[in-house]
């Protein structure tokens, strides 16, 4: 079953995660959390490419840290439905046999641990900004990196839980 949340507006995937219905969850919630921690990287280093203070060199590693900020924002929304979809294989081999359960959940962690990677990835970016980046957004750069926080840590509860 394909899903596809990244055409949904917030309100309806809110709606939908608030719902008695078993995805959303929180695989794809952590899997958001994150893509917005990231989004905000970019927005951050948007804001920092091109200033007057900016070496040759600062731009070229900023247009890169963007490169990579946004590639992992993509790839975090595309997770937040490959959870819901990894959760509803392992949801239906509940009534097959244990190896098939077994193998649905593992299948199921490497969606947050993949989740679990970015997060790690995209923090990694932050530093730069910190110290080169537009410093009026030290604030947003503080937000991103505590919104990859709870997405990493939201999804290693996933993994665990799905060893």
């Amino acid at each position: 079953m394909k899903i596809h949340f990244a055409s949904k507006t917030l309100e309806e995937y809110l709606d939908r995660l608030s719902r008695k219905e078993p995805v959303p969850g929180g695989g794809s919630a952590a899997a958001l959390t994150a893509a917005l921690g990231a989004g905000l990287v970019s927005m951050v280093t948007h804001y920092s490419i091109g200033r007057k203070a900016n070496t040759k060199a600062i731009d070229h590693k900023l247009n890169s840290i963007l490169k990579q900020s946004e590639t992992i924002r993509k790839r975090l929304l595309e997770l937040t439905s490959l959870d819901s979809e990894a959760y509803l294989k392992v949801s239906t081999a509940r009534t097959l046999d244990k190896k098939a359960q077994k193998q649905a959940a593992k299948a199921a962690r490497n969606v947050p641990l993949e989740v679990c990677k970015l997060c790690y990835k995209a923090i990694d970016l932050t530093p730069f900004l910190v110290s080169k980046g537009n410093p009026y957004l030290l604030c947003d750069v503080q937000v991103a990196v505590e919104l990859l926080r709870a997405g990493f840590k939201g999804a290693s509860v996933m993994v665990r839980v799905n060893s």
